[in-house]
């Protein structure tokens, strides 16, 4: 495995140095970008091929960048354990989770993808190839590299920590009516020790869940949700559940949370002919991304005289300001449900220049994803500048997987200018790949 990623880590390296100056995109299977972006005539590099894993101890991972999490914590899984965290989507890459933003249901332990990172080889965009750890020379584009997008380099291989599983997890669902009390009992369940997993719910301004998952080596029974049963539904049915850890992994995939009630897929009849094999995440993405490409939605939508704008969204809050967030959230956004994911620092001495976040601090991160349409006309990115505008009042910040409305001003204000633009400098001299802000927010 590992001659045979050196042999394919060589030839990108000289693809790069024999077009060295050009412009340059990743050509890849998937994405979970949730933006359009302008074509362009750049040249496409084939990484689709790293999608191995190369490693598994009781420590740590060692895998290629644009390997799946589907594949990588199977594999994991065969030697009783875990990624620290597991982004919610099967196809969601260990690569785009680093230069992204992934978060799950340990993140109240472990913190973000990127913060279980320990190694990174990185590809430059002009072919050069660095080995990042905290400790070495290239510790700036270690601290540098989350939540660059692509814009600084690409992830080859990573070597990221692991967690002992055992075979199922408990769940134990909460529900509350108040916002004051639910966020204060949010704090204090991540302050357990005894708990492995905890996540939330919102379905309504008096209906609120906590999740807890716990590791067991026994289960009296355990339920499905890759088929019949949709697993948001339960939380609302039950105060207790079993899964397998494979099936709590990726208890969300099969429903996309609950996105594919646009699709259909809740209604009985049209599950099944989607067929358990399909209801997925890379399903839904293939389905939104032809639809993006031939907007046959936007039309039929136009002939009805209806506008609509999407808001995508994932922010963290600091949970001090979770209840205030939430209630603007209410009263601005209005769809339900709304996922809610605690998130601290794991290494509270680290410092990620590009997604800095108080390392004394409990984030909320609160995911909200939906359409929200009117016959009135408004303004583009009417609502989500709103949230934008709420998130930076609170000391909040978001990710820059979907639609962003910043101002240079207000993006730069954020997302530390003066750290990217020496990242940018030292490590991409020749501009061979997007700056972010043209990236992510002009959509370029």
């Amino acid at each position: 495995m590992f001659n045979a990623y050196e042999q394919k880590k060589q030839r990108l390296a000289e693809y790069l140095r024999n077009h060295r100056g050009a412009e340059i995109r990743l050509a890849k299977s998937t994405s979970n970008l949730f933006r359009d972006r302008q074509e362009t005539s750049a040249r496409k590099l084939d990484v689709r091929d790293f999608n191995n894993v190369l490693q598994v101890t009781d420590e740590y991972v060692e895998v290629e960048g644009m390997t799946p999490y589907a594949k990588l914590a199977a594999e994991c899984l065969k030697h009783h354990v875990m990624p620290a965290v597991v982004p919610q989507l099967k196809s969601i890459t260990i690569g785009g989770a680093t230069v992204g933003c992934g978060i799950e249901s340990s993140s109240f332990r472990y913190g973000l993808v990127h913060e279980t990172v320990q190694e990174m080889e990185i590809l430059l965009g002009d072919g050069r190839i660095v080995c990042c750890t905290p400790e070495n020379e290239h510790r700036d584009l270690f601290y540098g590299f989350p939540n660059s997008y692509g814009t600084l380099g690409y992830a080859l291989k990573i070597k990221a920590k692991v967690a002992p599983v055992k075979p199922y997890v408990k769940l134990t669902h909460a529900v509350y009516a108040d916002a004051k009390i639910y966020f204060a009992e949010l704090a204090r369940q991540c302050a357990r020790t005894d708990v492995d997993f905890v996540d939330g719910v919102v379905f309504g301004r008096r209906e609120m869940v906590i999740t807890l998952g716990q590791f067991t080596n026994h289960a009296p029974y355990v339920s499905d949700y890759t088929y019949k049963n949709i697993y948001y539904r339960s939380l609302r049915q039950r105060q207790e559940d079993y899964l397998s850890v494979e099936d709590y992994l990726w208890r969300w995939d099969t429903d996309w949370f609950w996105c594919s009630k646009n699709l259909g897929a809740q209604n009985p009849l049209i599950r099944r002919l989607y067929g358990k094999s399909r209801l997925n995440s890379i399903s839904y993405t293939q389905i939104m991304r032809w639809n993006s490409r031939w907007k046959l939605l936007q039309r039929f939508q136009r002939l009805l005289g209806m506008h609509a704008e999407s808001v995508i969204q994932d922010v963290e809050v600091p949970i001090e300001a979770a209840e205030e967030f939430l209630s603007f959230y209410h009263e601005t956004i209005r769809f339900t449900p709304v996922w809610i994911c605690p998130t601290r620092c794991f290494n509270p001495a680290a410092r990620f220049d590009l997604y800095p976040m108080d390392p004394k601090k409990l984030y909320v991160n609160f995911g909200f994803w939906d359409v929200i349409r009117g016959r009135k006309k408004l303004p583009p990115g009417f609502y989500n500048r709103q949230v934008e505008t709420k998130v930076m009042s609170l000391g909040g910040i978001k990710s820059l997987y979907s639609d962003s409305y910043f101002t240079p001003q207000q993006f730069w204000k954020i997302y530390n200018k003066d750290a990217y633009e020496k990242l940018k400098q030292k490590y991409d001299p020749q501009g061979a790949l997007k700056d972010i802000y043209r990236k992510c927010v002009q959509k370029e």
